[in-house]
């Protein structure tokens, strides 16, 4: 098929395009940078400079391709993790997820359609009642009030004009991988990413390799809906973060409660380790037939970190 990767240069998006094409597809995959380009070439695609939030740069980019299915890759996440203040360290990416995804949906239109999949969000965002882990028919937490909340409406955002046109979403635990580790890691070796209160919050986490497989299967089938795309054992921050410590090399976190740590971390951090919902990827493995590499993060923390 003829695949066009929105974002082909991110942590999922370089390694989607790469597989897609030693599968035999046409890739055309997009940058902002133009210093990216070789890189993507050097993968085998086409690559092309597109600006995710200018209309007039994504229709010209799509049109270029006519591809049979659009990947909507697109984020702006850098630097180390901010959930004290996550509205604006999602900033950019927040518009990336509505108008970004809004100019990718208009530009498939004016060519006539394309199968659209589109990535978005599951680790610990899942609605807090009831279990501990969330399929696809549970709705996710929009942490209203929270900074995370313009974060929850954008994703939200996505998956509904996604699937509305009967495209696929693929719902990312919380990616780990080589390199994207270090910015949870150091601070865990300097004792400052202590264990909030209980410990209980749940996360799901996935390797980025099996997230780019995951993707590609959705990509292949044509498949729609929402696809939690997670690993097997989605865990307390009191099981995951100590391990995640040990690998390192690190000692084992600090124990801080809750009060203390809100006006600190931040009302979003204190949800995560103490409220947040993990996320079941049953429907993903029965339905496209995706087998990870990584079941558990416990297999990924060791095999990135030692």
């Amino acid at each position: 098929m003829r695949v066009f990767v929105a974002g082909g240069t991110g942590v999922v998006g370089r390694r989607l395009v790469r597989l897609l094409v030693d599968r035999g597809h046409q890739v055309t995959a997009t940058t902002t940078s133009p210093a990216k380009l070789d890189m993507l070439a050097q993968s085998g695609a086409e690559a092309v400079v597109m600006d995710g939030l200018d209309a007039v740069s994504v229709g010209e980019a799509v049109a270029g391709a006519r591809p049979d299915v659009i990947v909507h890759q697109m984020t702006a996440i850098a630097g180390a993790p901010d959930l004290k203040h996550m509205d604006r360290w999602f900033a950019r990416t927040n518009r990336l997820r509505t108008e970004g995804t809004d100019h990718l949906m208009a530009a498939a239109e004016g060519i006539g359609g394309a199968h659209i999949v589109a990535q978005s969000y599951a680790g610990w965002n899942g609605i807090r009642t009831g279990g501990w882990v969330k399929t696809e028919d549970d709705p996710l937490d929009r942490h209203a009030g929270t900074p995370a909340q313009p974060v929850m409406d954008a994703v939200r955002h996505v998956e509904d004009t996604v699937v509305k046109a009967d495209g696929a979403v693929v719902r990312y635990g919380w990616l780990y991988g080589p390199g994207v580790l270090d910015d949870l890691v150091a601070p865990l070796r300097k004792r400052q990413f202590p264990l909030v209160g209980s410990g209980a919050g749940h996360t799901s986490w996935v390797h980025l390799d099996d997230a780019a497989n995951a993707t590609a299967l959705v990509v292949e089938q044509l498949a729609s809906g929402v696809f939690n795309i997670v690993d097997d054992e989605p865990a307390a921050a009191r099981e995951w973060l100590p391990y995640l410590a040990a690998c390192a090399g690190a000692k084992p976190p600090m124990r801080v409660p809750a009060w203390l740590a809100r006006p600190l971390a931040g009302q979003v951090a204190v949800a995560v380790m103490t409220e947040g919902r993990g996320f079941s990827n049953a429907k993903a493995k029965r339905e496209l037939g995706w087998q990870l590499r990584y079941p558990s993060w416990r297999q990924g923390f060791a095999a990135v970190l030692t």
